[in-house]
């Protein structure tokens, strides 16, 4: 049941001069994969680039989570996925423990034997969004704005939709996590939430073209707009003329693949994969295409507009198209490169164009920014994990007191990462991998790419992050995975 006091509530607090929301949100965009944050990236995102130079960037905005769905699920909640139980992409093999033993777990029914020879157990999660979550779309909808989703969910079956959540206009959004019908990419689109365009109409200009729509049917009353793009997820599939253009750009630069060790895989360290740069530059025209809506009917000034990504970008597996170097790793490690994301937020009447924020942030904060930046300041008590940085949006160098960072991440990564937890402290990031690794401490402001273990030589600080990191696991009651008597003597060692 909704908290529908606090709908009320809501609904009375609409301030006279509404602001509009537009959340861009990329799938597996690596954070050096813009030109904001990396002007030697080999894709180009001009649009991106200008949308930062008008607005902030964040050069320490994190996602809750190193895969998509439980990203997707701490924006519009509030909450962190290890309190919605929402720790893993939905879909992701959810049978490996007795489930008749959790409660809450009890529907699942008991499963018929541990089917993996690792040597955890992964913790079970819920593969739909509550509906006992008030979302961020429910709150302004109740605010008397206009709410439109459009492009990938990924946050349940059907009963789970955009439309069971808040959402007036669902424009292809469904339980799948790429865009897996039809000619994927390209139209017909097989997606039964998006009837289909022209014959090789592309993904991401169409949805561009929607929300524009929406923008201009709105224009008059305000409007929230969610728009996760399924770019730049595989399948890899470029529009034929931008891979040319990549291909010609990588010969001309005499660009290479190359790889190196990060067990137990290899990462790509080079960017150079024509078809994913393709992918880049066509979400980024899509943007433009946004703003210049924007522009064209004097809306800028009115629009919050916030970009991001849901991971960090894929550079171990399913053909490695990115380097996120000079972080670690990527999509589904805990390491800085699976959960540091691209991050701008564009507010002329409220940010200073072209400034930079070093302050770190996490994806459970959009929540309680946005409805304070609207004005609407009332939060349900259960959207209690976010932390609101308007103040760091009108001065970047403000003070900003919040609770550590955390992370609970109880699966095995499809991309080689380890069943892991968390938290950033300041400077300091203590990493507990659940198997194998144990701890591990960084000094992020001098190693960014986590190469230097301090564990061994800074005890005190381990224990002190240790104990935050314990608190946390214990206040969201985190389910933990669990021993494997059928694990592999010589499973994956290194």
């Amino acid at each position: 049941m909704k908290p529908t006091a606090l709908l009320l509530a809501l609904a009375l607090a609409l301030p006279a001069a509404a602001t509009n929301v537009i959340f861009m949100m990329a799938d597996d965009l690596g954070y050096m994969d813009v030109g904001f944050n990396n002007p030697e990236s080999f894709y180009e995102t001009p649009n991106l680039n200008a949308l930062a130079n008008q607005g902030m960037r964040f050069t320490a905005g994190y996602a809750a989570c190193p895969v998509c769905s439980p990203t997707r699920s701490s924006i519009l909640t509030g909450q962190y996925p290890a309190r919605t139980r929402n720790t893993d992409y939905f879909g992701a093999p959810n049978e490996y423990q007795d489930f008749t033993a959790i409660p809450e777990f009890s529907d699942y029914g008991k499963n018929s034997g541990n089917r993996t020879n690792r040597p955890l157990i992964p913790a079970p999660y819920h593969g739909r969004l509550a509906a006992a979550h008030t979302t961020l779309a429910e709150a302004f909808k109740a605010c008397g704005y206009a709410t439109m989703h459009a492009g990938k969910w990924h946050l349940g079956p059907k009963g789970s939709w955009p439309e069971d959540h808040g959402f007036d206009l669902n424009i292809g959004g469904t339980e799948r996590g790429g865009p897996y019908g039809g000619k994927r990419y390209f139209s017909p689109y097989g997606n039964p939430k998006l009837p289909d365009g022209p014959e090789g109409e592309h993904l991401p200009d169409r949805l561009a073209s929607e929300v524009s729509k929406f923008i201009t049917a709105h224009q008059d009353k305000p409007f929230f707009i969610y728009l996760p793009f399924y770019s730049v997820h595989t399948p890899l599939m470029g529009r034929p003329d931008l891979v040319k253009k990549y291909e010609a750009k990588k010969a001309r630069l005499g660009l290479k693949p190359a790889f190196t060790k990060e067990p137990p895989r290899e990462i790509r360290t080079v960017q150079e994969h024509p078809v994913y740069a393709a992918m880049v530059e066509a979400m980024d025209q899509a943007v433009g295409k946004i703003t210049q809506t924007l522009e064209d009917l004097k809306l800028t000034d009115d629009t919050i507009v916030i970009f991001f990504s849901d991971n960090g970008g894929l550079s171990t597996s399913e053909g490695s198209p990115t380097s996120n170097l000079p972080f670690r790793a990527g999509k589904g490690w805990i390491y800085e490169g699976g959960i540091r994301e691209p991050l701008i937020v564009r507010w002329p009447k409220s940010v200073k164009a072209g400034t930079t924020c070093k302050t770190p942030v996490t994806s459970t904060d959009f929540y309680p920014t946005l409805l304070q930046a609207c004005g609407l300041d009332l939060l349900p008590a259960q959207h209690q994990d976010g932390t609101s940085f308007l103040g760091l949006l009108k001065n970047p160098d403000a003070s900003h007191t919040r609770e550590p960072l955390f992370w609970h991440y109880p699966h095995w990564g499809n991309q080689g990462g380890i069943p892991a937890a968390a938290v950033r402290d300041g400077k300091w990031k203590l990493i507990e991998f659940y198997w194998k690794k144990g701890m591990e401490l960084y000094d992020l402001e001098a190693d960014p790419g986590e190469r230097n273990n301090f564990a061994a030589t800074n005890p005190e600080t381990v224990a002190r992050l240790k104990t935050k990191l314990d608190a946390f696991r214990k206040d969201t009651a985190a389910l933990m995975p669990a021993p494997n008597p059928k694990a592999r003597a010589d499973f994956e060692t290194w």
